[in-house]
């Protein structure tokens, strides 16, 4: 009774009596235009590409809140200037963006330089250099990582042929990360390569794959370019062989969790957790991804997540777990699924629908005629992925860039129906009710 009497006091009695109006007004009319990020948290960001075949060479993103559970953030589509992407490196640079070092080249292919891309959303890239590895006798340049130590920006990558390879480091030279020095040997060695270094106090840790071995093994010294103390060789931490690309990320409570790609009979990312950088507990499977790395980023927004409720019908738009680009975009009833969770991107004067768990983007597929499906696709820049939200009453309508046609639940009540568009009318099967998560 107290605060009513306050509330009286600050508004009035006569606007106190409209205050359950306006707040029916903001619950049905505000969810409609809220589409970006809006709380910033601990986000792991990781980066991977899934494979060896070409499709597969591409940057994927996924996001956790605990640095364990993954979900796939955006698969991006992005292959850098080769169209061939692999092993990439994130880091926050002090200007906001993203920033991915990369190999260019598949595994089996000779490569002499390495590339680096900007992002100021993890979704969309642009390249902003390469780098010529500049050692003589190179004939792969492999997995940059980054080291920022301190405000100097470094770049560690594995360099010369088969059976030779070292670990070299390069610093950048300019804050735009367009100009790099020549490659210093840092010491730890041939027949090394993946090296991941984090720092502890004033000790460097080394976490690197014995390319004969196969082991991962650990070395600390006083200098980023030593020399190397070896406190980890062989089977040191009970992990075994056939493992590669290690990466160190210090979680939110302190202690740190190593993460390494099991490419001997390709089951994906193990992890394990240490206290103090030199004792790890045993491996535990993190999922079948690759050779990429794990940023611990507390200044990134979390994403909103809407379902997208039909107003006829009162199914959701489901990404049905379908990630092959040009897959039907479905319908159906409503659960706790992350393919019922999407995220509104802005794109200029239009918007972008991505699929929580998917990926994939809400795409008009070209497709022009009335009660054609609707289908989901990598990121691009194609007006199919491009859509004009259109205020109608308390609900939404959806209008395909390309195509003018509307998103459509063609009146379909049966659960994994797909999802159609069709020309503008005044049928509730164009409208839709915004439901955020």
């Amino acid at each position: 009774m107290k605060i009513k009497m306050d509330m009286k006091r600050m508004l009035g009695s006569g606007a106190f009596r409209l205050l359950p109006i306006l707040l029916l007004c903001l619950t049905l009319f505000l969810p409609c235009f809220i589409s970006s990020p809006v709380s910033a948290a601990t986000n792991y960001i990781f980066t991977t590409f899934k494979g060896d075949a070409a499709a597969d060479e591409k940057l994927w993103i996924y996001t956790s809140t605990d640095g364990t559970n993954f979900n796939l953030f955006s698969n991006t589509g992005y292959g850098g200037p080769t169209g061939v992407l692999r092993d990439p490196s994130i880091m926050r640079h002090t200007d906001g963006k993203y920033y991915i070092a990369f190999t260019v080249q598949s595994w089996t292919t000779s490569s002499t330089y390495f590339a680096i891309a900007s992002s100021t959303d993890l979704v969309n890239w642009t390249n902003v250099t390469t780098v010529n590895a500049g050692v003589s006798g190179t004939y792969y340049t492999w997995a940059p990582e980054w080291f920022i130590d301190g405000s100097t920006v470094r770049i560690i990558v594995s360099l010369g042929p088969s059976g030779s390879m070292k670990p070299y480091v390069f610093t950048a030279l300019n804050n735009a990360l367009t100009s790099w020095s020549s490659a210093v040997d840092m010491g730890i060695g041939t027949n090394h390569i993946d090296t991941f270094v984090v720092k502890s106090g004033s000790t460097y840790h080394a976490f690197v794959k014995d390319e004969s071995s196969k082991y991962i093994e650990h070395a600390t010294a006083s200098s980023l370019t030593g020399p190397w103390n070896w406190v980890g060789t062989g089977n040191w931490s009970g992990w075994g062989s056939g493992y590669e690309a290690p990466c160190v990320t210090q979680l939110d409570n302190g202690t740190w969790r190593i993460y390494i790609d099991k490419y001997s009979n390709g089951s994906g990312i193990y992890s394990a957790i240490s206290s103090n950088l030199n004792t790890w507990t045993g491996l535990g499977a993190i999922g079948a991804y690759r050779h990429g790395t794990v940023l611990r980023d507390t200044s990134s927004p979390q994403a909103t997540y809407y379902k997208i409720r039909n107003v006829a019908t009162g199914e959701y738009i489901d990404g049905m777990g379908r990630t092959t680009n040009g897959s039907n975009a479905g319908q159906y009833s409503s659960s706790t699924s992350y393919n019922q969770q999407w995220v509104i991107e802005a794109a200029g004067n239009y918007i972008k629908i991505r699929n929580r768990a998917t990926g994939l983007y809400l795409d008009g597929m070209g497709r022009t005629t009335n009660g054609s499906t609707v289908g989901q696709y990598g990121n691009s820049t194609s007006n199919n992925q491009q859509w004009q939200q259109v205020t109608s009453g308390s609900y939404v309508r959806f209008m395909n860039r390309a195509t003018g046609l509307y998103l459509d639940g063609m009146g379909r009540t049966a659960n994994g129906l797909d999802l159609g568009q069709y020309a503008g009318s005044g049928s509730t099967n164009q409208q839709w009710a915004l439901v955020r998560q």
